[in-house]
């Protein structure tokens, strides 16, 4: 799965069907690799029909990879570094992310 060049921004009245579930929203614990740590997301199931199609991929069903301001329009909020990069296909509301290891670490200092 890919991206869109550029992100989509979603309107008021898109934000607006989203409020709900917001608070519903859980966040996995982390988990590691060597490389990389990861975490997955499960929207509230219901939340899938209230989020604008063009956010799907029309081959698979499922949501397309987002751009950071995609999904933290959705109401995903996390530290800085996460980037979405699978939708759980058997389970298409559960998103996984990942990012650098020590991201917070190595990043915090350069401020």
């Amino acid at each position: 799965m890919t991206k869109t060049r550029f992100p989509r921004l979603l309107n008021a009245s898109e934000r607006e069907r989203l409020e709900p579930f917001i608070d519903q929203i859980h966040y996995s614990p982390r988990y590691a690799d060597d490389e990389n740590e990861y975490r997955h997301v499960m929207l509230p199931k219901a939340m899938l029909k209230a989020i604008p199609a063009d956010y799907f991929n029309p081959e698979t069903g499922t949501l397309r990879i987002l751009h950071e301001e995609e999904w933290r329009g959705l109401g995903i909020t996390q530290s800085l570094g996460w980037e979405m990069y699978e939708v759980h296909v058997p389970e298409p509301h559960i998103l996984l992310f990942k990012r650098e290891k020590d991201f917070q670490l190595k990043y915090s200092q350069q401020r």
